[in-house]
């Protein structure tokens, strides 16, 4: 049997206190056991502190995207990946990379995985109440227009096989981008599994803005259902 790839997407803009973290904590040696090859790609978005730096020291692997957003990131990364198996999270070390070979398990049985925080352990204070409380309702919208019945749309900590991003048409911006990749993998008829992980304090400042960015993911949710 042929040894295949996985590959960890790193979007990061001025995450130099935790970008180097975040790289150290990635189980390589458990997911290389397991028979995969690893491959570590930040995606930096032009950023103005030391976080390429940090990342190329730690042996990652870099691109750089000079408009700003972690959905450009993304789709940017994309591009350039062709591993069987790929996982997005955050790099300010909120999310473990420690629950990758978990959900390495779980693409087995799904094409898609999320981690689910709110199923999981969450350190106090990692979770203001009211994303806690806006995550919750958008969740809700979601799994009711969708008919998924997933616990936290919001999750930046996302597994999927070769086959579903390959198949992704992504467009958004900013931080609806969790949303549209419910959107798509719903409306191409993806099943979505998920396991409950840790959450943790973010490093650094924070940039999503609430209530705002609250409001333009309920409107894709809606918009999209009504559209093609």
């Amino acid at each position: 049997m042929s040894q295949k790839d996985v590959c960890i997407i790193l979007p990061a803009l001025n995450e130099e206190l935790a970008i180097g973290k975040v790289i150290d904590e990635i189980p390589r040696g458990e997911i290389e056991e397991l028979g995969y090859r690893v491959d570590v790609l930040v995606v930096d978005g032009n950023s103005t502190d030391r976080t390429l730096q940090v990342a190329r020291e730690k042996g990652a692997r870099i691109l750089v995207e000079r408009r700003r957003g972690k959905a450009q990131a993304f789709r940017t990364a994309l591009k350039t990946v062709t591993a069987d198996y790929i996982f997005m999270l955050d790099s300010d070390f909120t999310y473990p990379s420690t629950h990758i070979p978990d959900m390495l398990e779980a693409l087995k049985d799904y094409p898609v995985v999320i981690g689910s925080r709110l199923n999981g352990q969450r350190e106090r204070g990692s979770l203001r109440w009211i994303n806690f409380l806006g995550n919750h309702l958008l969740t809700w919208l979601a799994n009711n227009l969708y008919r998924t019945r997933i616990s936290d749309l919001c999750t930046g900590y996302w597994g999927f096989r070769k086959e579903v991003v390959q198949a992704l048409d992504l467009t958004s911006n900013g931080f609806q981008l969790e949303a549209e990749l419910l959107v798509e993998t719903a409306k191409k008829g993806f099943q979505i599994g998920e396991i409950p992980i840790s959450y943790r304090s973010r490093q650094g400042k924070a940039k999503l803005s609430g209530f705002k960015d609250g409001l333009k993911i309920a409107h894709l949710l809606i918009s999209r259902r009504f559209h093609s």
